[in-house]
């Protein structure tokens, strides 16, 4: 059987406050109130630049010993330059302190735009300057990208094609590409916002159940904004029996 990670993708909403965070929990306790309850999460302040070693030390000095964090890279790579002329600022990425995370370190995320088309060329020239001694997830959001051709791009590096809900708005590759499963919760009815019901909990806890048969799964809400995302994620823990603390009177 393969390791099961269940969390959300950030955890500092507004949304939660007052609900899922107890009012009067300081902002900076806030990690450590989600982390007790779950065993891993997605680290999304990265995706906006680039953080110090320091918070990565802290990050991890904040969270049980058997966490994984796994993290979202930059825009400015993803985003901004779609890609290409991407050396000095992948080299810069990488040594930021990622590795301050040490065995907590899970795989990184790249979400590419939904302006960004499949090209052979580009995205080869992109995946074969990423170091193989770290996982990588990549999330696509243009339909060309939903081919045989992409996914025997990553099935040959031994990266994933995260496998995304998200409303019907992007596409959803549903393929296991390597050894573990990275799976984005956006919302299966409103983009960011939607709650999952017990039915679709269940669903999912069964199909990450078989891919853990012999895969690695991780697994993050980012159904965010309705404040949502911890409560799912803690059930569909519990479906799965990875969550650490359930909380009371979460949705089920």
């Amino acid at each position: 059987m393969g390791e099961i990670r269940i969390g959300t993708s950030g955890w500092t909403y507004p949304e939660w406050r007052g609900s899922f965070y107890p009012k009067g929990l300081p902002r900076e306790r806030e990690l450590e109130h989600l982390a007790a309850r779950v065993n891993s999460l997605e680290l999304n302040s990265t995706f906006y630049g680039l953080r110090r070693p320091s918070h990565y030390r802290s990050w991890a000095a904040r969270t049980p010993d058997d966490f994984v964090l796994s993290v979202k890279a930059p825009k400015l790579i993803t985003h901004e330059k779609r890609l290409r002329d991407v050396d000095d600022d992948l080299a810069e990425f990488f040594a930021s302190g990622l590795h301050e995370l040490g065995t907590k370190l899970g795989p990184v995320l790249w979400q590419l735009p939904p302006f960004l088309p499949f090209t052979a060329a580009r995205v080869t020239a992109f995946l074969d300057l990423l170091p193989d001694d770290l996982r990588h997830a990549v999330e696509v959001r243009h339909p060309t990208f939903d081919s045989p051709e992409f996914l025997d791009l990553l099935r040959d590096r031994g990266m994933a094609a995260v496998v995304a809900d998200s409303a019907g708005r992007f596409p959803t590759l549903d393929e296991p590409t390597t050894d573990f499963v990275y799976v984005r919760l956006h919302g299966s009815e409103e983009l960011y916002v939607s709650t999952y019901g017990p039915a679709e909990l269940d669903d999912w806890a069964a199909r990450i159940g078989e891919w853990a048969e012999d895969r690695d799964v991780f697994a993050y809400f980012d159904n965010t904004l309705g404040g949502a995302a911890p409560y799912n994620a803690i059930s569909l823990a519990e479906r799965l029996g990875t969550a650490s603390s359930p909380m009371p009177n979460s949705p089920r």
